[in-house]
């Protein structure tokens, strides 16, 4: 007999449907083949599928079975099709009674007991059946929380194989998972760092305000100990909340690489990202024969912390060119091309030279003059010109280390401003007809700039002395004027004026100095 259910696999971030036909033959030599371009992975759910089903009480027919996973070219990865397989068998083999399945939808992977097991990917395939108007969603467990994000879906959380062939016979039934507002799962979490704890540093925690009202990259140098992992550790603290299509954004990318903590149905905060400096091109890009997200994507919508950025190998860094201008990163293998969203903020820091105290006035420096020139010379000039916002970081001073009063602003005050700035753009940005969703200011086009950053008569003169100058490049130019109009959002104002375009010249280097 042939039962067919339906099931779903990831390319990319999105879902395709898979139908799932599973065909037991009256004849031949007892046998279980699975075809439809398989991985390692599927190819062992023969074996698990075969013990659960044992283990469950049920009979596994002693008969040639094969399972058909379509579209038959699309390569087919994980342990994800195990409780569809699962369902197949049952209702091909008349242990189920047979009904219509098209509504349904099934995605989980199997213990040899039975029970099923915590499954990447859940949600962007729930996200798929509502699409493919499947209205019943089995999922494992472990995941029904995940999966009930997505409204107007009925979610049923399959605790083992027992309890689901009880609910399909209509013996006992699953009762569907509630769900849970999307704007109640965001509730704001407790920060690490909080900008208060900042001893000193105004002009940099300044810039970082900036920063994260525009969503601009930081590049900061300075000796050891003067806060610069600090500042960027408390950076999260003062950035916009997630709004609700980004979160689904980043919990999709979580999801699809097993990093959505247990329990936890979205990603609550924007990401904070800190790979250390021996990460590989692949673990920083993405890709693997099937491709995969890196830290660029896990960080998309929040902060990629580069800390000590010349120790990354030159080929790792130069990769990160075009994610950092795009806002995506393709990544094409034999096995297909897939595209993974990485708009982030790169929060980059460096010490002036290899034993850190070069132009200190403090501590001498101890490095030969050509030591420090290859030192700086590892961070490429096409890298650093794509970076908004230059800093340097000074020694903090003894005096404000022990004073015991200070009147620094906590990040959560930080962060009110930052909020408002952040909506002005939304606001600004939510009628425009373009491909990808702007959200801030540094993801502006040319032609999206000269739209929004319009100059009176006495900024245009001092933005082109400037850039006569500094000797700006054409794309430093256009990202003074980002900065400029995010300085001006922060001001709630709606004209750009001389005086922004200053504040914003002061955290762009010449071009010279760009190594």
């Amino acid at each position: 007999m042939l039962a067919k259910v339906y099931s779903g696999a990831t390319v990319g971030l999105n879902g395709v449907l898979i139908d799932v036909e599973v065909d037991i033959a009256s004849q031949g030599l007892p046998a279980f083949n699975i075809v439809g371009l398989p991985d390692k992975a599927v190819e062992e759910a023969k074996e698990r599928v075969r013990s659960a089903l044992k283990n469950s009480g049920a009979d596994f027919p002693p008969r040639r079975i094969t399972v058909n996973l379509a579209p038959a070219d699309l390569p087919k990865v994980g342990p994800a099709f195990d409780l569809p397989m699962a369902v197949g068998v049952l209702f091909a083999s008349e242990q189920l009674p047979p009904r219509d399945l098209t509504q349904f939808f099934f995605c989980g992977e199997l213990s040899l007991d039975g029970s099923l097991r915590h499954t990447a990917g859940v949600l962007p395939l729930a996200i798929l059946a509502k699409e493919k108007g499947k209205s019943h969603l089995f999922v494992p467990k472990m995941n029904a929380q995940e999966a009930s994000v997505v409204r107007g879906i009925k979610v049923y959380p399959v605790e083992n194989l027992i309890g689901l062939f009880r609910h399909m016979s209509g013996v006992q039934e699953i009762e569907p998972f509630p769900t849970t507002p999307f704007r109640k799962l965001l509730e704001k979490t407790q920060i690490e760092f909080d900008f208060a704890e900042i001893q000193g540093q105004e002009h940099a925690k300044r810039a970082m305000e900036i920063a994260a009202a525009g969503s601009h990259n930081v590049f900061m140098k300075g000796t050891p100990g003067s806060g610069k992992t600090m500042i960027a550790r408390a950076f999260p603290g003062i950035l916009p909340e997630l709004t609700e299509d980004e979160a689904l954004e980043v919990t999709k990318i979580y999801s699809i690489t097993g990093n959505l903590p247990e329990g936890q149905s979205v990603v609550r905060s924007r990401p904070f990202r800190s790979p250390h400096h021996t990460t590989s091109r692949i673990g920083l890009i993405g890709g693997s024969s099937h491709p995969l997200p890196g830290e660029i994507s896990l960080a998309h919508r929040g902060v990629l912390f580069l800390d000590e950025f010349p120790e990354f190998p030159r080929h790792v860094l130069e990769a990160l060119r075009q994610p950092m201008e795009d806002g995506v990163v393709t990544i094409s293998r034999a096995a297909g091309t897939v595209a993974y969203p990485a708009q982030f903020t790169l929060v980059a820091a460096a010490n002036p030279c290899p034993c850190g105290y070069y132009g200190s006035d403090t501590r001498h420096c101890r490095c030969l003059p050509g030591q420090i020139s290859r030192y700086q010379k590892r961070i490429s000039g096409p890298i650093l010109d794509r970076i908004d916002i230059h800093l340097d970081i000074p020694q903090v001073r003894i005096e404000k280390l022990i004073a015991t009063n200070s009147d620094s602003e906590n990040s959560k005050t930080i962060q009110k401003r930052v909020q408002k700035a952040r909506n002005i753009q939304l606001k600004r940005f939510a009628k425009l007809s373009s491909v990808r969703r702007i959200k801030s200011n540094s993801e502006m086009s040319t032609k999206q700039t000269k739209q929004f950053c319009v100059l009176d008569n006495t900024s245009q003169i001092l933005l082109r002395q400037a850039t006569l100058q500094l000797n700006l490049s054409a794309r430093s130019y256009y990202k003074v004027l980002k900065i400029a109009r995010t300085i001006a959002d922060l001001a709630d104002s709606r004209d750009i004026i001389s005086g922004y375009v200053s504040e914003a010249l002061q955290f762009r280097p010449k071009t010279d100095d760009l190594i």
